[in-house]
């Protein structure tokens, strides 16, 4: 299933080329708080009983539940680059409509543009952002 996005989408190569300046002043200013976060997020992502893909998925539906356009951009991004389809982004943002409701049916949507544009990106051998 290939969904049709937004062309130049606001809600995911864009979210992360905006954020990532921002990250890097930041990481300035605490880089241990950074590398720690790092080692954290390392972790937690690694193959176990769930893999990369599924917890990547986990991620980006959280980032819908929150509301948090950088979330859904990096783990759509990550979730999209460990194989995840659209079709298993599209079921993970529906379990947030029944976790979160009428908002997350905001945010699904925005989040689902982004993942297609990380996967149509992927697709056509492209750095996803």
């Amino acid at each position: 299933m290939t969904a049709i996005h937004v062309h130049g989408s606001p809600h995911g190569k864009a979210v992360l080329r905006d954020i990532g300046p921002l990250h890097q002043e930041l990481r300035r200013a605490i880089p241990e708080v950074y590398k720690g976060f790092g080692e954290l997020s390392k972790a937690a992502f690694a193959d176990g009983a769930l893999d990369r893909k599924t917890k990547e998925l986990i991620a980006f539906a959280i980032g819908v539940v929150e509301g948090c356009d950088g979330c859904i951009a990096s783990h759509g991004q990550a979730a999209a680059r460990a194989g995840a389809t659209p079709q298993e982004a599209a079921e993970a943002i529906g379990v947030t409509f029944l976790m979160h409701g009428g908002p997350a049916t905001i945010h699904g949507a925005r989040a689902f543009d982004a993942f297609c544009e990380f996967v149509d990106a992927i697709d056509a051998g492209e750095a996803p952002a």
